[in-house]
């Protein structure tokens, strides 16, 4: 099966400090620049790197904060992970993604403390209309090149359309290669296409003018995602300054679980 990433090696330092060390593979490959990572998977071995960073089984991630600080090479890099607030019902971690000497993505994670609130439970976002195996393959993201976009399977609601609408998304792509990907990896891995899937400017870039990358990426879930599909309810927004906002409620097959935002800067298409 092929992968994302491979992993170099692992040190522990001293000091409770983690490093991590990893080489891409062609499927994390960007749509921006062909030597850049795409920010979907990048995503997903920064969930790996929190993750498996001292868990503890009565608190689990609730929130992933990612701020992108620069182009994401294509190349070898080092992710870097830290307890910035330790806590027994509240928890603050950092994992720094740095390439060739260069910070390229910070991401923070609350972990919280889990208990039985299943008798005040209440949600407002709706169930999907559908779910995935019943809707029609959609090949319009394909319009997008790189490698991470090769790698996916689209399904789409009829009613998609440019600036709204309902798109799942799954793969059949390791995060790391020999290593099992578990859900909220693999479901993390891919929340980013949430900016591609009903752009207002159209897909795909060869006849593009304008381009919208986001600059960070904010996951919220009130509860802990499940299975191999991502539903991505979108919303796409520009303002009239040159800033936009992507924001989705995320789903998987049992429900939605969180809302994701994305901000964006929207500039004339280099040429």
């Amino acid at each position: 099966m092929t992968a994302y990433y491979n992993l170099i090696q692992r040190e522990q330092h001293a000091e409770g400090v983690c490093a991590a060390y990893y080489k891409p593979t062609e499927h994390a490959q960007g749509a921006w620049n062909e030597h850049e990572q795409h920010m979907a998977p990048a995503t997903g071995v920064l969930t790996r790197e929190l993750s498996q960073f001292a868990p503890q089984d009565n608190m689990r991630i609730a929130r992933i904060s990612l701020d992108i600080l620069g182009l994401i090479p294509l190349d070898d890099f080092v992710i870097t992970t830290r307890c910035i607030r330790p806590g027994k019902t509240i928890e603050l971690i950092e994992s720094v993604m740095s390439s060739h000497g260069r910070n390229c993505i910070i991401a923070r994670a609350w972990r919280l403390l889990t208990q039985d609130t299943s008798a005040i439970a209440g949600l407002e976002d709706q169930d999907a209309l559908h779910q995935p195996d019943e809707l029609p393959v959609w090949e319009d993201m394909k319009g997008w090149p790189g490698g991470f976009i090769k790698s996916v399977r689209l399904v789409a609601e009829a009613d998609r359309r440019p600036g709204k609408g309902m798109v799942w998304i799954t793969n059949d792509t390791k995060m790391v290669a020999g290593k099992s990907t578990d859900d909220l990896v693999h479901l993390m891995g891919m929340v980013d296409t949430a900016n591609g899937v009903v752009p207002r400017l159209g897909l795909g870039l060869s006849d593009a003018e304008w381009m919208f990358p986001n600059t960070d990426l904010q996951i919220h879930m009130h509860r802990a995602p499940k299975g191999r599909w991502l539903g991505i309810e979108a919303v796409q927004q520009y303002g009239a300054d040159g800033i936009g906002v992507t924001s989705s409620v995320l789903h998987d097959v049992h429900g939605p679980f969180g809302r994701s935002e994305q901000i964006l800067t929207i500039r004339p298409m280099p040429r």
